[in-house]
C-alpha cells in the first residue's frame, strides 16, 4: 500500500500566516501539522509516499526532503493549480501504478492515527474506505448519507446536509478510483470532487464502506481549529526539561522546554512547549501556549497560543486566543504621541 498525502492549496483561512508560509507547515505544539500524518503514514507501514504540491512546493519540500527521517521514500507530483481532490488522485496515476493507497489530506489531524484503519481495510478489502465524523456545521464539509450502515450518497459543502456525518480527509482507495476520476465532470467551482468520484463509485456497485471516527479529529484550515488542535495535542504532551530554568522561575504542570530554551524569572504553566533557542524572561506563558525556535518572551503574558519561529514579544500586558506569525515582533512603547503603530499584511485581524 502506497500513499498520497495533499500539500498544495493556498490556505486562504489562515491568511496572512500564509501568505509567506504553507499552511501544512504551520506547527501544532511545536510540530509542523504536516509531519504527523507523516508519522501516521510510516507507523502504518507505508513506505511510499506521494505529495501533491503546489506554490508552495520549494517549502515543502525543504521541509520534508526526501522523507528518509520518517522512514518513508517521498516523490513530489506538482500540481498546476487546485483544481480538485479528485483532479489530485488523477495526476498520481503514474505513482500508484495499481497499488491501494491512502489518501490523506496534509492540513488534518488524527488523535489516534490510521494504523486500525489501515488493518480494517487489509482485513475487508472494499474498493474504497472513507473516514466519516459527526460535526457541528455539516454544510462546510463534504457529507454522507447512509442507510442501514451503507452509504447512498455524497455530497460537497451542501447547503441543505442529508445527515452531520462529514468526510475525514482521509482515504483509502483501490484502483478502481481512477476510472472514477477520470469519468466525473467539474462541479460550480471548477473542481474535481473526491465527493463526485466516490459518490461514482457506489453508483457502480462498487464496496464502499464507511467508518466512524471515534477519537478527535480537526481540519486546521481556520484559526480556532489550529488553536484547538494545539489544544488537544498538548494535553497529550509528557513532561521534559531540557532547556535552563533559573531558581526564580516556577514551571507548573505538564511543560515541555526544548533544547537551549532558558526561562528567567517566569512561570510557565502547562501544558506548554517552548521551542529551542527561545528565551521567556520576567513573563507568563500560560495553558495551551506554544511558542516555536528562536522567540523571546519579555515583560509580557500569553495564554492559548501559538508563536511562530524568531518573533519577539516585549512589554505587552496579556496576548491570548492569538496566531503570533513568522519575524513579528510586538511591542509596548512609551514614543509620544501614545498610539497604536501597526504593520500588517492582507487578510489580517487585529483586536484591540
Amino acid at each position: 500500500m502506497k500513499a498520497l498525502v495533499l500539500s498544495g492549496g493556498k490556505g486562504t483561512r489562515l491568511r496572512p500566516i500564509t501568505h509567506t508560509s504553507a499552511k501544512q507547515l504551520v506547527p501544532i505544539a511545536n510540530k509542523p501539522i504536516l509531519f504527523y500524518g507523516l508519522e501516521f503514514l510510516a507507523q502504518a507501514g507505508i513506505k511510499e509516499v506521494g505529495i501533491i504540491v503546489g506554490d508552495t512546493k520549494k517549502e515543502i519540500m525543504n521541509a520534508v526532503g526526501d522523507g528518509s527521517k520518517f522512514g518513508l521514500k517521498i516523490t513530489y507530483i506538482e500540481q498546476e493549480a487546485p483544481l480538485g481532490l479528485a483532479h489530485a488522485v488523477k495526476i498520481a496515476e503514474d505513482f500508484i501504478k495499481g497499488d491501494d493507497f491512502v489518501m490523506y489530506l496534509g492540513d488534518n489531524l488524527l488523535r489516534d492515527g490510521i494504523i486500525s484503519l489501515v488493518e480494517e481495510f487489509n482485513r475487508t478489502k472494499p474498493n474504497a474506505q472513507i473516514m466519516l465524523v459527526k460535526v457541528k456545521n455539516p454544510s462546510s464539509f463534504g457529507v454522507a448519507e447512509l442507510k442501514d450502515g451503507k452509504i447512498v450518497k455524497l455530497i460537497e459543502k451542501p447547503k441543505v446536509p442529508p445527515s452531520d456525518l462529514a468526510l475525514v480527509g482521509v482515504y483509502i482507495f483501490d484502483k478502481n478510483i481512477f476510472k472514477a476520476v477520470n469519468s466525473i465532470k467539474p462541479s460550480h467551482r471548477n473542481e474535481l470532487e473526491i465527493t463526485d468520484a466516490i459518490q461514482y463509485l457506489v453508483e457502480h456497485g462498487m464496496n464502499v464502506k464507511p467508518c466512524i471516527v471515534t477519537g478527535w479529529w480537526k481540519d486546521t484550515g481556520k484559526l480556532e481549529d489550529l488553536l484547538e488542535a494545539n489544544r488537544l495535542v498538548l494535553e497529550t504532551m509528557e513532561q521534559k526539561l531540557d532547556g535552563n530554568v533559573d531558581d526564580k522561575s516556577k514551571i507548573e504542570g505538564r511543560v515541555v522546554l526544548e533544547k537551549g530554551s532558558e526561562v528567567i524569572n517566569s512561570i510557565i504553566r502547562g501544558p506548554a512547549i517552548i521551542g529551542e533557542n527561545t528565551k521567556v524572561i520576567n513573563s507568563y506563558v500560560g495553558p495551551f501556549s506554544a511558542v516555536y525556535f528562536n522567540c523571546k518572551i519579555e515583560e509580557s503574558e500569553i495564554e492559548h497560543t501559538i508563536v511562530l519561529e524568531n518573533s519577539n514579544i516585549s512589554n505587552v500586558a496579556r496576548i491570548e486566543d492569538s496566531l503570533i506569525g513568522q519575524n513579528v515582533n510586538i511591542s509596548k512603547t512609551n514614543k509620544k504621541p501614545h498610539a497604536y503603530r501597526i504593520m500588517v499584511g492582507d487578510s489580517s485581524c487585529i483586536e484591540l
